[in-house]
């Protein structure tokens, strides 16, 4: 079977996650939610497997990718 990344978009991170949209991104502003990434000029998402890290332990969770 194959491990490939998925790519999720906002309204299937709003359901899973049940946040609402400022919130993701305040969040993200925090480092404290996954950060999108950029899949077409005008189009984001985030990678499955690190919504799922956040859904698993959303307390400790911290973005790898922000400096504070």
């Amino acid at each position: 079977m194959s491990n490939l990344e998925r790519i999720i978009r906002l309204k299937t991170v709003l359901a899973r996650t049940g946040l609402s949209r400022s919130t993701v991104y305040r969040k993200i502003a925090e480092g404290t939610f996954p950060h999108q990434v950029k899949i077409s000029v005008h189009g984001t998402g985030w990678r499955e497997s690190a919504v799922n890290r956040w859904i698993d332990d959303p307390v400790a969770f911290r973005d790898e990718g922000v400096t504070r």
